[in-house]
């Protein structure tokens, strides 16, 4: 089994969520070698609520700049071969990292491996959602090192909301393959203002940007191959 992985976990006024994140990392049957938790300008204390976790753990700060920005912070903070990047609300299950480092090891030509993801809401863990979806999100990603600084940084678009799509478009667009595999590995909390919490027409403006975005990478594309 191929080991050497670190995690990124951006944080924002996540001090009611991260301790049961946390725990959800260290519970994984691959143990990282090294959290790296970025807390982009939280007025909350989350130096208090991470300390004492038993992971080996690095708190970086810096003014608020959106998840993007603090991501890719975390990731040129670490140099293990093989990066994973989880929201501060949400949660992986026990095997996760384990069945993703196994599915890079069967297929070499892989750069990253996304899993299937289940919602909950906040303060009721037996509210799941009917169903699972394929989570091509922060999450439940596990990427090869070199691919995901290949890509690039992740760029947070107006509102706050998309860059982790134009991020993988952008991966995908370079020529890595990325794969989604069918189990359920990780799960979503839903809870009030958080990025994934309903619609909001200002952070859903980042959508149409990422959109945007990509067309123009097309026709740029298509341009310099004519």
């Amino acid at each position: 089994m191929m080991s050497g992985y670190g995690v990124v976990i951006p944080a924002y006024n996540a001090s009611a969520t991260i301790v049961e994140t946390l725990r959800s990392v260290a519970a994984q049957t691959a143990r990282p070698e090294l959290v790296v938790v970025v807390d982009d300008g939280s007025t909350d204390d989350i130096a208090t609520a991470v300390d004492g976790i038993d992971l080996p753990l690095k708190l970086l700060r810096q003014d608020n700049a959106g998840p993007g920005s603090a991501t890719t912070r975390g990731i040129a903070a670490l140099s293990t071969p093989f990066i994973a990047t989880l929201d501060a609300d949400d949660l992986w299950l026990p095997g996760k990292i384990a069945a993703q480092l196994a599915h890079l090891e069967r297929l070499p030509g892989t750069s990253g491996v996304f899993t299937h993801i289940r919602s909950f809401r906040d303060g009721e863990p037996d509210a799941m959602a009917p169903a699972a979806t394929p989570g091509w999100s922060r999450s439940t990603m596990l990427m090869r090192r070199a691919a995901a600084e290949s890509v690039g940084p992740m760029i947070d678009p107006p509102g706050g909301r998309g860059e982790m799509i134009d991020w993988i478009a952008r991966a995908r667009e370079s020529g890595f393959v990325l794969d989604m595999m069918s189990d359920i590995l990780a799960l979503r909390r839903i809870r009030p203002g958080s990025l994934s919490y309903g619609r909001d027409t200002a952070r859903d403006r980042g959508y149409l940007e990422v959109a945007r975005l990509a067309m123009l990478r097309r026709a740029q594309s298509k341009a310099s191959s004519s």
